[in-house]
């Protein structure tokens, strides 16, 4: 499955405009997309969400077919909420909580290095999961490969919404020339993260306001490559990495309703449980017959020991003789040939 966790919305979104874009990203072969609300400070006390629903996706035989598909329309994808919220202040950290419960995914956007730095090491990963960076724009420090790779090894994922680096279309005098200062910008960004990250925990999203903004899996994986990003890491960011972000977003919403539910192992047949114990009883036979036969084996060479030797000049009694015994005995031998010869 295909993930697309950022499609941007905003009040100003007409409902023709975001169908129109959910039905071309379903097309292009995105099955899981999200509508992104971004929640600049300071937080309403209450907090509600205004994304609009759609109904589920039908899940029927292959067979069966939908209304849509009758009259040729695309299907919809499934639809997720995700609320992503800007981070400029500690003071915002103690409002995620709140948005997990009205949202299916959260998001924080830090914008200065204390909030990076603090996202990387201090997020609660239940309260977000996802670290989505503004990279449009020149940031006043740089990627650095420690906090970043910590985010990585604690469960974060770094976001990069290719939109961000496309070209917008036709543009004139200052705000093509913004456009292009955003796009190199964009390209910077990303070829820094890459490098601090190695390349993992990368979650490639879109960002697009419109149809016109979506890309297919394999152009996006072509166009990340150009930046750093290997075409496995890039499947990786748009499948398996987003799945994990919404499993576990979903785990934390719901992990305290489930129920535990143990088993009975399947009991044993009897004449399975007889052989069982009559090959365990042949095999302690077999042990206890080696190591009789070991003993016996050490009891024959100790006998043999004690019976050898001749008693002669080379051993003393039935005990064999050492050849350090021997030597000390050459020795006082020639000891003493030499001494007769002296008085002879």
């Amino acid at each position: 499955m295909l993930y697309d966790l950022n499609i941007a919305w905003s009040p100003s979104t007409s409902a023709a405009e975001l169908e129109r874009t959910l039905r071309f990203s379903a097309a292009l072969g995105y099955n899981v997309v999200a509508l992104n609300h971004t929640i600049a400070p300071p937080v309403p006390p209450q907090i509600a969400n205004p994304l609009p629903k759609f109904p589920p996706s039908p899940a029927g035989p292959a067979s069966s077919t939908t209304p849509d598909q009758a009259s040729g329309k695309q299907q919809l994808p499934t639809v997720l909420h995700r609320a992503t919220l800007v981070l400029n202040d500690p003071s915002a950290y103690h409002r995620l909580p709140q948005l997990a419960s009205s949202y299916d995914v959260v998001a924080v956007r830090p914008t200065t290095e204390r909030e990076f730095q603090g996202a990387c090491l201090n997020l609660n990963l239940t309260d977000a999961s996802l670290i989505s960076l503004d990279l449009a724009q020149r940031f006043p420090f740089h990627f650095r490969p420690k906090p970043c790779m910590a985010a990585v090894n604690r469960g974060l994922r770094f976001e990069v919404c290719y939109a961000q680096g496309l070209s917008p279309g036709s543009g004139s005098g200052s705000d093509a020339a913004n456009d292009a200062r955003a796009r190199a910008a964009f390209v910077g960004n990303v070829v820094e993260l890459v490098r601090a990250t190695r390349g993992r925990g990368i979650v490639i999203s879109s960002g697009a306001r419109g149809a016109l903004g979506l890309r297919g899996p394999a152009d996006v994986v072509n166009l990340l490559a150009l930046w750093g990003l290997g075409s496995e890491r890039g499947m990786e960011g748009l499948g398996v990495l987003p799945r994990g972000v919404v499993v576990n977003e979903r785990i934390k919403r719901s992990g305290f309703r489930g129920v535990v539910d143990i088993v009975g192992v399947a009991e044993r047949e009897k004449g399975e449980g007889e052989d069982r114990e009559a090959a365990k009883e042949e095999q302690k036979k077999a042990v206890n017959n080696n190591n009789k036969n070991k003993s016996g084996d050490n009891k024959r060479k100790a006998t043999e020991e004690e019976r050898g030797g001749d008693g002669g000049p080379e051993g003393d009694g039935n005990k064999p003789m050492s050849k350090r015994q021997a030597k000390k005995m050459k020795a006082a031998i020639r000891k003493a040939q030499n001494a007769e010869a002296k008085t002879a």
